[in-house]
């Protein structure tokens, strides 16, 4: 399997700019652009120069001034641009939405700040120091299993591609240390960048996420200064929540913040309190049962 071009749906005067992980492609994001679509929303999920898969590498600047060079031409032709990031993808639109504050609404899809997930190798702190040697330009990390999905039928479809292919419908199977060395770079500038954010912010993230734990979303939650914020935490996925079991669940929520955020524009509501799925529900109270 080979990495796709770019995906676009044109519907109605609300487009939303869809942004893929690192090193990967919008094939991750195609059911979220197909059930935006059939809400009648403009979906655009493009190629970024220097971060999709297939292209030359870059420096993060130019991730960002792809992702600026996307917003613009969406901004010059639609009434409004909302901006959705899986992964990397979601600091990558953070630091979009720093520069283009005219964004409807932004939305975080498994947020990564920091690779603290329970499936990341021990050795992952050393990556930081291996970017400075000659292993630079050798190394590279191997995606393994669980790939992202709680889904055990999918991740074996996925375990199958990885096998025969560089690439498969979640991602590469390998993603480079200067790739890695850039993502975080992005992600102290997101981190600098969060209080200034004011536009409406939407954050979805799985609690057993294995490659980014809950704490890069808390982060976000706690520090971004938009005043319509609605955190939902997801207890049947991992890291790909655009693939794997709560794939409706993620899309409908999205669908119904990106109407709430054009139905209170200029409205002021404030601050919304997190939202826990119901199966989340379920668990927190049988913990806190068990804790009486």
């Amino acid at each position: 399997m080979s990495a796709v071009g770019t995906i676009a749906y044109e519907a109605g005067e609300h487009a939303v700019l869809l942004l893929h992980g690192l090193s990967s492609s919008p094939l991750e994001l195609r059911f979220l652009a197909r059930a935006l679509y059939r809400e009648h929303f403009t979906v655009v999920a493009p190629v970024l120069d220097g971060y999709s898969a297939g292209m030359q590498e870059q420096r993060m600047e130019a991730w960002l001034a792809s992702a600026v060079r996307e917003f613009d031409a969406l901004k010059a032709k639609y009434a409004s641009v909302s901006i959705c990031g899986l992964s990397i993808g979601a600091a990558l639109s953070a630091a979009l939405a720093a520069e283009r504050p005219a964004a409807q609404a932004l939305i975080l899809l498994s947020v990564t700040l920091d690779y603290d997930g329970w499936a990341i190798p021990w050795y992952r702190f050393l990556l930081g120091w291996a970017y400075f040697t000659p292993l630079r330009h050798r190394w590279r990390y191997r995606e393994d299993e669980p790939y992202g999905l709680r889904n055990e039928a999918l991740r074996a479809k996925i375990a199958r591609a990885m096998q025969k292919h560089d690439f498969s419908e979640v991602g590469p199977s390998t993603i480079s240390l200067p790739a890695l060395h850039e993502a975080s770079r992005l992600a102290i500038k997101v981190r600098h960048q969060l209080p200034s954010i004011t536009t409406d912010c939407l954050i979805i993230h799985a609690i057993d996420d294995e490659t980014s734990s809950p704490l890069n979303a808390r982060y976000v939650d706690a520090h971004i200064g938009a005043s319509f914020l609605r955190t939902i935490y997801l207890d049947d996925s991992y890291h790909i929540i655009t693939s794997d079991n709560e794939r409706e669940i993620v899309a409908r929520e999205i669908v119904m913040f990106l109407r709430e955020s054009e139905a209170t524009r200029n409205a002021g509501n404030g601050s919304i309190p997190p939202v826990v799925s119901k199966a989340l529900a379920r668990r927190l109270r049988r913990i806190a049962a068990l804790g009486s």
